[in-house]
């Protein structure tokens, strides 16, 4: 029976031959899309699992004097900042002859020289030196390997230093090994999240996809199977048949979109998804993810098969018989309805989310998008029946009314890809427009940096005096030195006020920076020379957004300072609009703070990137899945126009136009498509909104979802209906007056 299937799928005339051709183009696209999918995600998990060599997690000297037996050696880790990229610097001294060397060196590098990334070098070599290479002292000894980065575009460095320099640097450790664990990136689980949107968006209509091209033509197989039951073949037998027939294609498909696959599979290398290139030895598929495509496609193509002949049931007298088709229940969209209201209520009770019962609400909306799409499109269907009068609409809404499960199938995919997508485009540009609202601008253009790390609250005051002088030679920089309150713990606090204020600044400086309040004014009309305030908010804020909210620190009500004489500098804020030299005050400071300075606006677009990143994976799952859907729109489309070639040439024949013909089978099609991306997107904004209002970030600015969204949703429904068209030119041939003629 296995020979006798794969005869009546390769020689049964131009109908099968075309069949089978649908079924691999389809198949082939929804393989090449899935294994571009696992080959990024692989590459992404691979850079995630190398070994953290930059995790110092070491002792530090006692009293940063160095013990004479001590072996290994001495690191400072930090992050650096230029142009708008991370540099990743480590300075390492050797105390043995047993220190370690990280990934990608054959030796450490030693006093006065360094090793570079191929990115970092190739960047040294074409920068001003005052901006960047005056950072990183010494000659370049060679390049760093692969081993130790994530990817080609990774910035790092590693400066040999004496011990005795290592031991005055902020963050020194005494490193024996160097940590086997992978880093723990808190960027991570956005972009793990940006990937499961991927599994649930995608996977969904790549069934799909199969499904409906090992279906095609099931109508005329049907017949074809009552035939060979007629001449004695058993019901096994024809499962076996119809197995084969689907598996054939199926495989044929699959090895297709695997060849298609290795032919993109350099411009997938090129894919940005984390900001950065992989290697391209790492963007591919494992060995058994190639045998799972290749095996599960023809298995799950021969399961969906025997799935659609579930409904038939084929007697020996070759009489096919279908069981009615019983139509879609109001009841569908309850849990659809019961998931938004959940959002809308109870899981933001208070301000603040119930995860347990937002997880409920979400599987809810998801069962309920896939179970109301088939009544939402009968209902839909049965309305343009009622209310239009022109001949193409009227029959292809009684189609869709008659059957629109099927109809709805073909769309399904496309339902949860675009819900989740709705949902992230329309939450992320309200958090990026949140961490780019810095007090109306005022403190974009601002560097930071801070001096205090653990048991030290800043710089010297011979340091900090020394630092400052330095700073303000620059022309056109104003600067603001915030200080550490030595007595802040000898201050009694009031029962009815604040804390004592922790920090000091000079009302000078204050002037500068207006947007961070006002020095009070005595009696006599003359301001304070110095003001205490709670200027952790500026030292240490990670988020601009915050700093907005806060503001002013200071004014009226601060309490006065007596001096800012012997107290520790604790940070700096500097205002410069002068790029390059921002970027020379950065390597200035950068021998004096453990963090790269960064200017608020700098520290905002860190974190905007992060989303937009995330953002940008789940709407290129969107573009990807709604491919994929329009492959399974054409394959429906096209085992359409064979089951009813008969039909429409009758219809031909009996004076229907032949464009009334094409309008009916681009109607099928579109309403479904348009009728499911409707409904997802609308879900998503539903989902979107209480989440907006719970966060106080809906603004008029930030509540509709970026210019990619809308490119990518209306993009991906414009190409779906193109390729759709492209299937119109076939139906004047098949509708001609010979193939009325019954067999």
């Amino acid at each position: 029976m296995i020979r006798l299937g794969l005869r009546l799928s390769l020689s049964s005339g131009r109908e099968a031959a075309a069949r089978l051709a649908l079924i691999v183009a389809g198949v082939a696209a929804g393989v090449a899309v899935l294994l571009a999918t696992l080959s990024l995600f692989n590459a992404f998990q691979t850079a995630g699992e190398r070994p953290c060599w930059e995790c110092v997690n070491g002792s530090a000297p006692s009293g940063w004097a160095l013990d004479a037996t001590a072996d290994g050696a001495l690191w400072s880790y930090r992050e650096d900042f230029y142009a708008g990229r991370t540099i990743r610097r480590l300075d390492a001294a050797a105390l043995g002859t047993r220190a370690p060397v990280i990934p990608g060196l054959s030796r450490m590098p030693g006093p006065g020289q360094y090793y570079a990334s191929p990115a970092l070098a190739a960047l040294l070599d074409s920068g001003p030196r005052e901006e960047l290479s005056a950072r990183f002292p010494g000659t370049r000894a060679g390049l760093i390997g692969d081993a130790a980065l994530s990817g080609p575009d990774e910035l790092v460095i590693v400066v040999g230093r004496t011990p005795d320099q290592v031991a005055a640097m902020p963050g020194a450790r005494q490193v024996d090994v160097i940590d086997a664990e992978p880093a723990a990136d808190d960027g991570a689980d956005v972009y793990r999240f940006g990937f499961a949107v991927a599994a649930v968006g995608l996977i969904v209509p790549l069934l799909v996809l199969v499904g409906t091209a090992t279906r095609l033509a099931a109508a005329r197989r049907e017949t074809r199977f009552a035939a060979i039951r007629l001449v004695g073949a058993t019901t096994r037998q024809i499962n076996v048949l119809a197995a084969v027939d689907a598996a054939l294609g199926a495989l044929a498909g699959a090895l297709a979109g695997l060849a298609i696959f290795q032919l993109v599979r350099p411009a997938v290398a090129g894919v940005r998804i984390t900001g950065a290139r992989f290697f391209p030895e790492l963007v591919a598929p494992q060995l058994w993810q190639y045998a799972a495509v290749l095996g599960g496609v023809p298995v799950a193509a021969a399961c969906a098969a025997l799935w659609s002949l579930r409904r038939v049931r084929i007697s020996p007298l070759g009489v096919a018989r279908r069981t009615a088709v019983s139509p879609p229940r109001a009841w569908r969209v309850i849990p659809l309805l019961a998931g938004l209201g959940l959002f809308a209520g109870p899981v933001y009770r208070d301000g603040k989310p119930d995860e347990l019962l937002a997880v409920v609400a979400l599987a809810l909306i998801m069962i309920g998008l896939m179970l109301a799409g088939p009544w939402l499109t009968m209902v839909a269907a049965r309305l343009a029946a009622r209310l239009t009068r022109g001949g193409a609409t009227l029959l292809a809404a009684r189609r869709l009314a008659a059957d629109p499960k099927t109809a709805f199938r073909s769309v399904s995919g496309l339902v949860l890809a675009v819900f989740i997508g709705t949902t992230i485009a329309a939450l992320v540009p309200a958090v990026v427009a949140g961490q780019q609202k810095v007090a109306g601008g005022a403190l974009n253009d601002v560097l930071g940096a801070s001096f205090a790390r653990p048991g030290v609250s800043g710089l010297s005051p011979r340091a900090g005096t020394e630092l400052l002088a330095r700073l303000r030679a620059r022309p056109g920089v104003a600067v603001l030195p915030i200080y550490a309150r030595a007595d802040v713990e000898k201050v009694p606090p009031r029962p009815d006020g604040p804390p004592p204020a922790p920090y000091v600044v000079e009302c000078a400086g204050l002037a500068r920076f207006p947007v961070l309040g006002r020095c009070p004014v005595n009696i006599d009309g003359r301001s304070a020379r110095a003001v205490a305030g709670n200027f952790a908010r500026i030292v240490g804020a990670d988020n601009p957004l915050t700093v907005d909210r806060l503001l002013p620190l200071a004014g009226p009500a601060s309490p006065p300072a007596s001096s800012t004489d012997g107290l520790d500098l604790a940070a700096v804020m500097i205002s410069t609009r002068d790029l390059a030299a921002l970027e020379r005050l950065r390597t200035l400071l950068a021998g004096y703070t453990v963090e790269a300075p960064m200017t608020f606006a700098e520290v905002a677009r860190v974190r905007a990137d992060l989303y937009v990143r995330a953002e940008n994976i789940a709407l290129a799952v969107i573009g990807l899945t709604l491919v994929a859907g329009a492959c399974g729109l054409v394959v429906a489309a096209g085992g359409g126009l064979v089951e009813r070639r008969r039909p429409f040439t009758l219809l031909r024949l009996a004076g229907t136009p032949t464009r009334t013909l094409a309008a009916v089978v681009l109607l099928e099609s579109a309403l479904p498509l348009a009728l499911a991306a409707a409904l997802a997107a609308a879900a998503g904004f539903g989902v979107a909104e209480p989440l907006l209002d719970a966060l106080a970030m809906k603004s008029a600015a930030s509540a509709m979802p970026g210019p990619v969204y809308f490119a990518s949703l209306g993009g991906g429904l414009a190409a779906s209906l193109l390729v759709i068209l492209t299937t119109l030119p076939l139906l004047r041939r098949m509708t001609a007056p010979d193939n009325a003629r019954f067999e």
